[in-house]
Parts: C-alpha cells; structure tokens; sequence
C-alpha cells in the first residue's frame, strides 16, 4: 500500500509484493528487502531498446519484501495516482514508484517526451494499482473537458490521464516579447475529457525559457 509519510516521503507497506521505484531513491526501509536492477525501465530488453531509440530514459530498480520502505528524490513533492484499468502518460523524470503489477511502457505522444529533450515519446503506465509521481512544488490537477480545453507550458507538464488528444502550439509569451526566450516559444493544448497534472515551476524545454 502506496501513502505518503509526508509530502516529500513515500512509504510503501509490503508483504511479500514487489514495488518498481526510481532506481537509488530509497532512502530508508524497516523488515527484510531485496533490491534488483531493472532493464529497459522494468520492461525487459524490448524496452531497453525501445528507450533507447526514442531517448525516454528510465532506469528502475524492483524491491520486494516485508516491511515498510521509504522513498525520495530531490525532496520532490509526491503525488499518488490510483489506477483502476486507465493509462497513465507521465514524464519519465517525474515517476517515482509504481505497485509492481503496473505495465510500463513507451508511446509516441506527438510532442510529450520534447519538454526534456527527449523526443516525441513518453512514458505510460496502466492497470490497476498505484503510482506515485514527483513535481517541483505541489502539483495542480487541472480538468480538461469537451467545451474547456487547457494549454499547458511544457516545462510545466507532469502528467496526464483520461481521453485526451494533444497538438502544440506557436505562441508568444511574456518571457518572449521581453526578450528572454532562448528560442519560439511552444505550448502543449489538450482537448477531450481528462485531467493534466502541471507543477508551478518550470524546467528547462528544447524550445527554450518560455
């Protein structure tokens, strides 16, 4: 069971299961675990290769045990996301832990995966269980629905769930007409029905500060 010991900890309660976390980010556990490596971001040399032509990288480790175990990276803030049958798209920088039964994976999103300069792909994730997602800041779950769609800041992205289409766009920021983008400035516009996780900072993007 995924719950957060505090905004900045994940604590994970195991009997036996087996979770999937950002490889180096435990950072304390009680009990008996096992830690393992994974390749391919848990998804077996398929997935190694596959990440390594769309440049979505992901390096997990599988602990399993009895006991609890304690997760962090960078004092990120936490977020759990519960699955019931749904797809997940997250950026794979900001994916903490996963229950193990989780399926993870890598699909071509248009323009997700470039916020990191990665391309166009991303990171999915989908079944039934929990996941745990770290944002610069408290993350903002912002609805999108038929008649609202949302335009996002790509270094702001998170995440997204739902029945969501995505297209990108040309626009010119305050940043930008002040003359300190380091290039066009691009926004990511969601339509459909669904929800997009954003945080209120901003990483680097390849189109630059905007």
């Amino acid at each position: 069971m995924f719950r957060l010991q505090s905004s900045k900890v994940l604590a994970v309660d195991m009997t036996g299961d087996a979770v999937k976390a950002k490889n180096g980010s435990m950072v304390a556990y009680d009990g008996q675990m096992a830690f393992k490596k994974l390749t391919g971001g848990g998804e077996g040399l398929r997935g190694m290769v596959t990440r390594r032509l769309t440049g979505e990288q992901m390096t997990l480790m599988e602990v399993k045990g009895h006991g609890t175990c304690f997760f962090a990276d960078r004092a990120s803030e936490i977020n759990l996301v519960t699955l019931n049958g749904e797809k997940l798209y997250v950026e794979s920088s900001n994916l903490l832990a996963t229950d193990g039964g989780l399926r993870t994976g890598t699909t071509f999103t248009g323009l997700r995966g470039a916020s990191q300069g990665n391309g166009l792909f991303t990171t999915t994730i989908e079944g039934h269980g929990q996941a745990a997602i770290m944002s610069d800041g408290p993350a903002v779950l912002l609805r999108v629905g038929p008649r609202y769609p949302l335009t996002v800041d790509p270094g702001a992205y998170v995440a997204h769930q739902g029945d969501l289409r995505q297209s990108f766009q040309s626009g010119v920021t305050f940043r930008t007409f002040m003359g300190e983008g380091g290039g066009e400035a691009f926004q990511i516009r969601f339509e459909g029905d669904g929800v997009v996780y954003v945080q209120p900072s901003e990483r680097n993007t390849i189109a630059g500060d905007v």
